[in-house]
């Protein structure tokens, strides 16, 4: 790697459009941060502008491998110090490597690619990031073919939505900004069939048929989907729960359900032998 002035102050301009690009300010870039999450991004091919590293990257075998593959992309590659890297990190213990890469492209017509059965993820209205992160990285590995997040949902693209999915948000094809209305008469037009979650549901989600075209929808943390929204998506199942336990985390809701569809469409176990090489 060719040696370069390091980069001391908190006031330069790379620092200060790393740290804009952190806080949504600027959202045809994302903000990438850690050695895992970057390696997922170099392996989707992300467009990267630009690696912010420090000098613990520089002495880490795997960190050093990782700056070299991000050099031979023609990325730009600055190294800071660790306090400017401390101001723009999003979290509390750095790892010490930043990207900033142009956002995946996201749309309706990702989602509508020849897929002759469909399974989709519906993000409505929830706002935890980690939650949206994590239902994107289930889905992915789960065999989901796409998701959608509507308006009002939390910014997929943020820090901590990043780290939740940990590299599916780059390779899902996603739907952002949707209107439920418009969710509803695109899944009409497309012979997409929705699911909600009820606990009054009279069928669970082992007991209807995941094999056609499909579309779960999960609703905001506290307060789930209204009645509106439930009678709009139509077939409602429920997930069998031992009392007193009423409800679960939406995102463990999400992976239960999407798994049944898996086992019922023959994809589960399918990358266990990639798994188990990568790690979690």
């Amino acid at each position: 790697m060719s040696k370069k002035k390091v980069i001391a102050s908190r006031d330069n301009a790379l620092v200060k459009r790393a740290r804009a690009v952190r806080d949504g300010k600027m959202r045809d870039l994302i903000f990438v941060e850690g050695v895992r999450l970057c390696e997922e991004a170099l392996r989707s091919s992300l467009t990267i502008e630009d690696v912010i590293f420090t000098q613990k990257m520089v002495s880490d075998e795997r960190g050093s491998a990782l700056l070299a593959n991000l050099e031979h992309t023609g990325s730009r590659m600055n190294e800071v110090t660790d306090a400017v890297f401390s101001s723009i990190s999003s979290v509390k213990a750095p790892e010490g490597v930043v990207l900033l890469a142009v956002k995946p492209e996201t749309g309706s017509w990702l989602i509508e690619k020849p897929n002759p059965v469909p399974l989709l993820i519906i993000i409505h209205h929830i706002n935890n990031p980690a939650n949206a992160g994590a239902i994107l990285r289930t889905a992915e590995a789960a065999g989901a073919t796409g998701a959608i997040l509507t308006e009002g949902t939390t910014y997929i693209f943020s820090p901590k939505a990043l780290r939740g999915a940990m590299g599916s948000s780059f390779r899902l094809p996603l739907w952002t900004g949707a209107s439920f209305r418009q969710v509803l008469e695109w899944c009409r037009l497309n012979g997409v069939q929705l699911v909600s979650a009820d606990l009054r549901a009279q069928h669970s989600h082992t007991e209807i048929d995941w094999t056609v075209p499909r579309a779960l929808i999960v609703g905001a943390e506290a307060s789930g989907l209204t009645p509106e929204e439930m009678r709009a998506a139509g077939e409602a199942i429920k997930i069998p729960m031992h009392e007193p336990v009423e409800s679960l985390n939406v995102a463990v809701a999400a992976g239960i359900v999407l798994y049944e569809a898996a086992r019922q469409r023959g994809l589960a176990g399918r990358g266990d032998a990639e798994t188990r090489r990568r790690g979690d």
